[in-house]
């Protein structure tokens, strides 16, 4: 018995999936890059900037997950 498949609509999820994934991938690099970049600030100039150490997880989040 012969089966027909429709590619284009296995093409079409792939693709979403790549695209996703891809997106993904760019939003963690965000979120790392933030992160790291506040996190190698001295208390002083965090200070400076009106933040505590303790706010640099939500703020690199926010900065790229809810942008």
């Amino acid at each position: 018995m012969a089966y027909a498949t429709d590619t284009t609509r296995i093409a079409g999820r792939s693709e979403g999936f790549v695209e996703r994934f891809r997106t993904a991938l760019a939003r963690r690099r965000l979120y790392k890059q933030t992160f790291g970049e506040l996190a190698s600030l001295s208390n002083r100039e965090l200070s400076d900037l009106g933040l505590h150490r303790s706010m640099i997880r939500r703020i690199a989040y926010q900065a790229a997950y809810e942008a």
